[in-house]
């Protein structure tokens, strides 16, 4: 396996390959989390660890369980932590339909999950099974993702997911179906001409039933990067 070490900060490596990599989503869904340096979370589906290294950048959680069924991912994000300055990732190989002995029951404030965007058979599928795995819910499925959520949150604990479109009505009836209520939605579009090819969603564990759809997100403005973009990909803070 050839890896690439990309640089965050200069003191956050991500160690990426052809099979666990990452995209703007990633960012995206870090910043949209709003995660606190007071909460215990969790990144499901981690793949190189790229949503618990970006959250590095500021204030980190006190702790974030980097979760990931492929052994090649987890190794990736041993390697980028290795070059890396952080503090409370917790590496875990484990399937998230069964979690870990000495899960955290019960005790979250916050799981995120960039999860396979399409459904098993749907769609063109990479040769590739690390990238089958990312794209197509082979091995997990949304409601998988909310059913491990449920089990981690602690009451008024949060889950934020992203995901295509097409999918809204799947991720918003498994996040109901597990007692997680969908209480903020952000639709993400390259430009303003152009419909969404994302969202981003929040749900709170116990939460009463109202959501707030946010202003839409825009990736690109005539001059490149928007504002907006530019301050979600920005460094931030390093670490003291």
């Amino acid at each position: 396996m050839e890896y690439k070490y990309e640089k965050l900060t200069d003191k956050i490596y991500v160690c990426a390959s052809s099979d666990h990599r990452f995209g703007t989503d990633a960012f995206l869904l870090a910043d949209f989390s709003q995660y606190r340096a007071k909460d215990k979370a969790c990144d499901l589906g981690t793949g190189c660890g790229i949503i618990p290294l970006i959250m590095q950048k500021k204030m980190p959680p006190q702790v974030t369980y980097a979760v990931d069924i492929q052994e090649g991912a987890i190794e990736q994000l041993k390697l980028g932590l290795e070059r890396s300055e952080t503090t409370g990732i917790v590496p875990i190989c484990a399937d998230l339909k069964e979690l870990w002995e000495g899960a955290p029951l019960g005790q979250l404030d916050l799981v995120t999950c960039n999860p396979p965007y399409k459904v098993n058979n749907a769609g063109f599928q990479s040769v590739i099974t690390a990238q089958k795995i990312a794209r197509h819910e082979i091995l997990c499925t949304i409601d998988d993702v909310c059913a491990a959520a449920q089990k981690l949150l602690k009451f008024g604990g949060r889950l934020c997911v992203c995901n295509r479109p097409e999918r809204l009505s799947d991720v918003i009836f498994a996040m109901k179906n597990h007692d997680i209520e969908p209480k903020r939605l952000r639709f993400v579009s390259k430009n303003a001409d152009e419909a969404p090819w994302l969202f981003l969603i929040e749900g709170k564990k116990g939460s009463k039933p109202f959501m707030k759809v946010e202003p839409q997100l825009y990736i690109r403005s005539e001059n490149g990067f928007t504002e907006e973009l530019q301050k979600i990909y920005a460094t931030g803070k390093e670490q003291a």
